[in-house]
């Protein structure tokens, strides 16, 4: 049994009331109990003591739970009088704060009343003190700031143009020890250990005899190796060998192929000859083929139309001066890629422009200088036009444009011009140096004139008492024509006419 039912058994109403308080007293008929067996006497004694002291303990229990709740509602109580207590006490401080802000926000708004009265005042007296200031100075406010900023500018102006100068002069200073290593190292790069290899148009013959095989019965054999080969045949020049001239190396190189293998096998006559011919020109093909292949790869430069390459494999040979075409563009083309990687320019531009520069050089099926006929080849073939722009350039037929074009053209000149590139008599280089300096100096008005660059400019320098700008512009176009139509020179001379006019004086 738990202790709320035996709590509910104590106090229920019908053990607890009284007869005749608050109900009826109910009279039942009176029923007659057996007595208890003697066996269960002890068990309800005890039962009885039992619930006696359960019901102590509800009392005890329920007692001590009343207790604890009206401990806990003083407590509550205790507790709610303590914060109601704060809350009036935090009210009156906020009320007094309130009251203290509306005073500090009174003060405010009367301190602002005070400094914008003061700024009247101020600005009263500063345009009192200004106007005076313009009656005294006979300027007005405009005017005196203006002149005011012209003097901060000439000074600012003046200190601008001396930093400016100072600037310049040190990028100069730098600028040409960094072009020098610049270039120093682009020609060490472009070292190559290419073999330049001279085409020599002469065949050696074993003996005497074999000149009269060559000619053939009434010159029929040397008739037909001439029409078939399209060069000049020479048995008489030298003794013991064969000359052969044309203005086309192929042509030579097919023609000496040829003879050399018609002399081995010694079979000389008209239908050997156009066999042995016909062998020699698809051979040579094939070599020119090679060749410009090889070229193409050694400077990196891939999937070109195969006319183009077939193009530069004539290249093998054609010789400038002494100075293989080969030799001169793979040494180009070396020297305008470190360039470029100097120069931050685009490589692959420099690139292909250096290794096509010169291939108007063997198109010989149409008339113009090698400039020219290069820009229109590469047209033809759809080529980009930067590059081509840089071909157009590179002897400065066209101004430059780019940096690209500008290495091209500093590239070349560095391959072709630098002593021991092109062999050439010294006596004649001097002549022709000599003969450039004339020519120049022939013309009125000039004092001096100078051939530099191995010949490839001439400085000249004239008078500016006898010659006005726009004679000196004649002077340079027909100085330009005059060389043309006197002098033979590789490449192209660049004409520089200088008129200075200086003026001196001094303070005392």
């Amino acid at each position: 049994m738990d202790l709320f039912t035996t709590f509910s058994k104590v106090f229920s109403p019908k053990e607890t009331a009284k007869p005749g308080v608050g109900r009826k007293k109910v009279t039942k008929p009176a029923r007659h109990k057996q007595p208890a067996p003697a066996d269960r006497q002890p068990a309800l004694v005890a039962a009885q003591a039992n619930a006696r002291e359960i019901i102590i303990d509800a009392k005890d229990q329920a007692l001590s739970i009343r207790h604890k709740a009206e401990e806990e509602m003083r407590r509550l109580r205790s507790e709610l009088t303590q914060r109601e207590q704060q809350l009036t006490r935090m009210e009156a401080h906020i009320e007094e704060r309130q009251m203290l802000m509306q005073k500090q926000q009174e003060e405010l708004e009367k301190d602002k009343k005070a400094v914008e009265t003061s700024r009247r005042e101020l600005q009263e007296l500063k345009k009192k003190e200004v106007a005076k200031l313009e009656q005294i100075s006979n300027l007005t406010k405009d005017k005196a700031r203006q002149e005011l900023l012209d003097e901060l500018e000439k000074e600012l102006r003046e200190e601008m143009a001396k930093r400016i100068r100072d600037a310049e002069e040190k990028a100069k200073e730098e600028a040409e020890d960094k072009a020098r290593e610049i270039l120093v190292d682009a020609m060490r790069h472009g070292a190559t250990d290419y073999v330049v290899e001279y085409t020599v148009s002469t065949v050696k013959l074993p003996d005497e005899e074999m000149k009269g095989r060559i000619i053939g019965k009434e010159g029929r054999n040397i008739r037909s190796f001439e029409r078939a080969t399209g060069v000049d045949v020479d048995l008489d020049e030298t003794p013991g060998e064969v000359r052969l001239s044309n203005f086309d190396p192929i042509r030579r190189e097919v023609a000496k192929v040829a003879l050399t293998r018609l002399i081995a096998d010694g079979r000389i006559q008209p239908s050997r000859i156009e066999e042995f011919v016909a062998k020699a020109r698809r051979e040579i093909e094939r070599t020119i083929f090679e060749e410009g292949k090889k070229l193409c790869h050694a400077v990196k430069v891939y999937n070109l139309p195969k006319e183009l390459v077939q193009m530069l494999g004539r290249f093998k040979y054609r010789f400038s001066y002494g100075q293989n075409m080969i030799a001169h563009t793979l040494e180009e083309t070396k020297i305008g890629v470190a360039l470029a990687h100097e120069a931050g320019a685009n490589v692959d531009t420099v690139r292909l422009a250096c290794l096509l520069h010169d291939i108007g050089k063997v198109v010989t099926e149409e008339e113009g200088s090698h400039v020219e006929l290069g820009v229109k080849l590469l047209t033809r073939y759809q080529m980009p036009q930067s590059m081509i722009d840089c071909v157009a350039q590179h002897h400065e037929d066209v101004p430059i444009s780019s940096v690209e074009a500008a290495i091209v053209y500093i590239a070349d000149a560095i391959s072709g011009s630098r002593p021991g590139a092109r062999f050439e008599d010294y006596e004649e280089y001097v002549k022709r140096l000599q003969k450039l300096e004339e020519l120049a100096t022939a013309f009125p008005g000039v004092k001096e004139a100078y051939a530099i660059q191995a010949g490839r400019e001439i400085r000249v320098i004239v008078s500016p008492e006898e010659l006005s700008d726009s004679a000196t512009e004649k002077l340079a176009h027909d100085l330009r024509k005059k060389i043309e139509k006197e002098m033979t020179y590789p490449g192209t001379v660049k004409v520089t006419v200088v008129r200075e006019v200086r003026v001196t004086d001094v303070a005392k």
